[in-house]
């Protein structure tokens, strides 16, 4: 078995370039630390050679559950175009508990969503790339505002106990990715920024068989925001993936 470590250092530049080139340079200013907690359950059903179901369901929230919580839900369509590429469109819906000084208030968004996923290699290690267009439709408190974004999406597995040449069926391995959110239409809606969010996370995790991944790992997000001070997101994130 070849070492792993140029093919893991490798990825992990392609990530940090990628990190650096997208965050603005907005982090001299102030920024607001948070830490939170992610749950996920990421799955994807296939019913033939062409057609299947995908789902996330997550619950996210701050130091405990009951600060800054959200309940995200989000079903779609896949139509596989061959092994390598799958076109996918849905809709996913979010309910936030924001803790205010006046008390509890819940906050909804709506979305419509399409995307395509391509997956390929990189130095022998898999990777896919997923770019989703999002349709979104914010409720506030008195109004309900609509929004246009962006999202590119990179994600790496590198086995740890499987050379990479071969087909990585059942172990232990390393996850990489990164996700840059841009907002395209009616971004004063938002904060007025093209720029929106990074999300760049690293993980470790277990392959049970080819259909079940559970992983835990920390994600670093950073929120570009108009009226208050950037958010620098320090997250823990447990997530199970399921492909049946």
């Amino acid at each position: 078995m070849k070492p792993i470590a140029p093919h893991f250092l490798s990825l992990a530049c392609v990530l940090t370039t990628i990190t650096c080139l997208v965050i603005p340079g907005t982090s001299l200013k102030a920024q607001d630390n948070q830490f939170g907690n992610w749950y996920a359950w990421f799955n994807n059903v296939k019913f033939s050679s062409q057609w299947g179901m995908t789902n996330d369901i997550q619950f996210r929230a701050g130091r405990n559950w009951n600060e800054n919580s959200l309940f995200l839900i989000r079903p779609g369509v896949n139509y596989y175009i061959n092994a390598n590429q799958t076109a996918s469109a849905g809709y996913a819906t979010t309910i936030v508990s924001n803790e205010l000084a006046e008390g509890q208030r819940r906050l909804t968004e709506h979305r419509i969503w399409e995307q395509f996923i391509f997956t390929g290699k990189l130095f022998h290690i898999s990777v896919q790339h997923r770019f989703r267009l999002e349709q979104r439709f914010l409720k506030r408190p008195i109004e309900t505002v609509f929004t246009q974004r962006a999202r590119y999406f990179i994600r790496g597995i590198i086995p740890l106990t499987t050379p990479l040449k071969q087909t990585f069926t059942e172990g232990s391995f390393v996850a990489l990715q990164n996700e840059l959110f841009v907002n395209i239409q009616n971004k004063n809606n938002v904060n007025g920024s093209l720029f929106d969010q990074n999300r760049a996370y690293l993980a470790f995790g277990y392959r049970f068989s080819p259909k079940y991944d559970l992983e835990v790992g920390y994600m670093n997000q950073f929120s570009k925001r108009s009226s208050h001070p950037n958010l620098l997101n320090h997250i823990a994130q447990v997530a199970f993936y399921t492909r049946l």
